[in-house]
């Protein structure tokens, strides 16, 4: 990891944030704590890190009011952190941007796994040949500008929502199964819950389908995975 790569950690308990701190510096982090949300926001808008590893319960304005703020200001990977009562407060957290979520005790092997893959698949400098722009229905995904548009308006998406969208519509008319998300999405070394996944096709159908009830363009095949429902070409 380079030295230039900066974390936010956004936590209560200093002896947590210095220890969690200490380890993450000789992992060759850049590292910066904030303890609670309100000074949570003001670091990130000093620091301007690379990523974030957000508590859901904190001092003054809660992890999840955070993590909401934050996605307003920018896309950068939020991984929210929760004590083991508090899982479905961090699946809340996936549901208002968060990419990803751990919960307490947790190994910091698995921590770092956990970053490098959220870092590795966060918007890049363009390289000579940009990404195609593809588009399905109404549905268009630039990958150059990281920018949706459906049914010809600007759409916000985080950085998973955005990723697991191009996918799907890159496969439009093909079932994407499950594990195949996972892996090109969340990386090979994702070792979190599946139920991440589920929480972002929710987030995704709040955001393209017109009856979220009734979902048109984000199929569900049971047992399988997913597929997108309409021919896909290139721009």
């Amino acid at each position: 990891m380079k030295d230039s790569t900066t974390v936010l950690i956004v936590d209560d308990e200093p002896s947590f944030t210095d220890a969690l701190g200490i380890a993450l510096k000789r992992e060759g982090f850049r590292v910066h704590v904030a303890h609670d949300g309100v000074e949570a926001i003001e670091e990130f808008e000093l620091r301007q890190p690379d990523i974030v590893l957000l508590d859901v319960m904190l001092p003054r304005m809660s992890g999840i009011d955070v993590c909401r703020e934050l996605r307003t200001r920018s896309n950068i990977p939020i991984i929210m952190v929760s004590a083991k009562g508090e899982e479905v407060d961090a699946v809340v957290g996936l549901e208002v941007g968060a990419d990803d979520y751990v919960t307490k005790p947790y190994g910091l092997r698995e921590l770092i796994a956990r970053m490098l893959a959220a870092l590795r698949r966060a918007p890049r400098g363009v390289g000579p040949e940009s990404p195609a722009v593809v588009s399905s229905g109404d549905v268009v995904v630039d990958p150059e500008r990281h920018v949706v548009t459906v049914r010809g308006e600007v759409v916000q998406m985080t950085l998973k929502e955005f990723e697991l969208l191009h996918l799907l519509v890159e496969n439009a008319g093909r079932v994407v199964p499950r594990e195949q998300i996972l892996d090109r999405v969340w990386g090979l070394d994702y070792v979190g819950d599946t139920k991440t996944l589920d929480v972002h096709i929710r987030r995704l159908r709040s955001k393209i389908e017109e009856d979220v009830k009734a979902p048109r363009l984000i199929r569900t095949i049971r047992g399988l995975g997913y597929k997108f429902e309409a021919p896909v070409h290139a721009i």
